[in-house]
């Protein structure tokens, strides 16, 4: 009882000082199934016709990204090179030329690069 009375006191605390509430999310990517986004700094994006959503966990170098309406994942991605790409002129062409690269397994290819675990 005490420790519910606790919990309910700090989210009125948040809620009144202008905090909105914390939300989970959870997509699915291809290639892994459902993947929650609590720990993730995602974007959407406007500016690109072929990626519409990043995310990115730095603590993991793993990105999630939308391609139209599709999430996939990409590991090891030092997040140099994430935010080359946030500020590409180019995004798609950022993206299929230095992650996803040519061939099956691009230089980040989650099936050749550890795949963190949530």
């Amino acid at each position: 009882m005490r420790a519910q009375r606790t919990l309910l006191v700090a989210a009125v605390a948040l809620y009144g000082a202008g905090l909105p509430p914390a939300r989970a999310e959870t997509v699915s990517v291809k290639y892994r199934g459902p993947v929650d986004l609590k720990t993730f700094a995602c974007d959407d994006i406007s500016r690109s016709s072929f990626i519409t959503r990043v995310c990115y966990d730095r603590a993991k170098q793993y990105m999630i990204i939308r391609l139209n309406s599709t999430y996939y994942h990409y590991c090891e991605l030092p997040s140099a090179i994430f935010s080359a790409l946030l500020e590409a002129p180019s995004m798609g062409a950022f993206y299929n030329e230095r992650i996803k690269g040519s061939g099956l397994d691009g230089p980040f290819d989650c099936r050749t690069h550890q795949v963190p675990d949530y």
